[in-house]
Order: C-alpha cells, then sequence, then structure tokens
C-alpha cells in the first residue's frame, strides 16, 4: 500500500484530470468507450477478453484520479 500511495504522491492532480478526459473517454463519438463498457458491465455482456482490457484500459485514469483524490481528502495535514 505504501508503494501505490508513494506513486500517487508523485501524480498530479490536473495530469490525472487530462488522462480521463482523453484516454478516458476516447473515442468520443458515437459515445465515450468507458461508458460503453459500463453499460456492457450492467448488462453482462462484458464477457470477451479484449472488451476486459479495454475497460480497464479506458478506466485506469478514472481509478487512479478516484484513489489520488481519496487518499489526498483522509491525508491528515
Amino acid at each position: 500500500m505504501t508503494l501505490l500511495r508513494a506513486f500517487l504522491d508523485r501524480l498530479d492532480v490536473m495530469v490525472l484530470v487530462l488522462l480521463c478526459a482523453t484516454l478516458g473517454l476516447a473515442p468520443f463519438v458515437p459515445e465515450p468507450h468507458i461508458w460503453e463498457k459500463l453499460k456492457m458491465l450492467v448488462a453482462g455482456d462484458l464477457t470477451r477478453p479484449v472488451d476486459m482490457f479495454d475497460m480497464a484500459f479506458h478506466g485506469l485514469p478514472w481509478g487512479l484520479l478516484v484513489l489520488k483524490l481519496t487518499i489526498a481528502r483522509k491525508k491528515p495535514e
């Protein structure tokens, strides 16, 4: 856990926001990829390995941003 915390401490929040806005939402048309994969997950259609990898790839920036903000909020000043 300390390795993850050290990694997240080195990441800038604005870099993560930029990654979420680009990689996390790409391609933008007809709908963001992560949104498509989340709908597939809820419907139970996320079964192919390529779709699972795609969800992990496009969801990674979002997960890192959530972790960074959660840890920053709990971190004592």
